[in-house]
């Protein structure tokens, strides 16, 4: 059974669903309010503005992203297994809702400051990081690459497109996709 969303929370929904589909700048209040089906002044009793919705809804993805590789590198190992389960943990906060993920990774842009900045730090934080364990991983001699912060940037560009493509229906479940995503960023494509 689904949870009742509180009209705050519909209203949210509505709008990521809208930012996601016609863009941040393209999406308007009156948009908003013919979408939920009321008038667009009552939007206001619930939210200051729509980009108090941009800023929840990247903020609140970028939380899931940390809690998400925070509980992935809580486990020891090597720097292969810690970058697997970083990966793992990236695309399952990717698939659990690719409308707000679409949000967070194409619309951030439009945040103002200090939001703006804001976002821009913790994004570089999170890719730090992949850095980390990447540099770990080339020190350990597990990886073999000229550059972490271009390997870093590789992955995640690789992850990021998910949400274009990604169906809940569709042949891989989200662990599937982490897992051969995993093999081949980590592998290649070459056989041995």
């Amino acid at each position: 059974m689904e949870a009742v969303l509180s009209r705050k929370e519909q209203i949210e929904k509505t709008a990521t669903a809208l930012f996601r589909t016609k863009g941040f700048s393209a999406t308007s209040m009156r948009d908003l309010a013919t979408a939920l089906g009321i008038e667009a002044a009552s939007i206001y009793s619930h939210i200051k503005s729509k980009e108090e919705i941009l800023q929840r809804v990247c903020f609140r993805m970028a939380q899931e992203f940390f809690e998400a590789i925070d509980a992935a590198e809580a486990l020891e190992g090597s720097a292969t297994n810690r970058l697997k389960r970083a990966i793992t943990a990236h695309v399952q906060v990717l698939t659990q809702n690719t409308e707000a993920s679409a949000v967070f990774l194409h619309e951030w842009r439009h945040l103002s400051e200090p939001m703006h900045g804001t976002y821009l730090a913790l994004r570089d934080k999170y890719e730090a990081r992949f850095r980390e364990i990447i540099r770990t991983g080339i020190d350990d001699g597990e990886f073999a690459v000229p550059d972490e912060k271009f390997a870093a940037l590789t992955i995640l560009s690789s992850l990021n497109w998910i949400h274009t493509w990604y169906k809940p229906e569709g042949k891989m479940t989200p662990s599937e996709i982490a897992e051969n995503l995993s093999e081949m960023l980590l592998n290649g494509l070459a056989t041995n």
